[in-house]
């Protein structure tokens, strides 16, 4: 297969990353506040699903002490 040093794998993969800071620069706020508001949301479902989690463990621990 091809053989790389390691200057070039280290350069490639420096020139990726700099391709991908460009990228996200032109990102509209638009989009932004939307992942922002996502976030929030994705926070809620998962506190909610924490708390149904601790009550069937709590309903469970309940009926194993009865």
């Amino acid at each position: 297969m091809f053989k790389f040093g390691k200057k070039a794998k280290l350069s490639a993969l420096a020139a990726l990353s700099l391709a991908a800071g460009q990228a996200m620069a032109t990102v509209p706020p638009e989009v932004s506040s939307a992942m922002t508001d996502g976030k929030a949301d994705a926070l809620t479902v998962a506190g909610l699903g924490l708390v149904i989690i601790i009550a069937i463990a709590a309903f469970k621990y309940m009926r194993k002490g009865v």
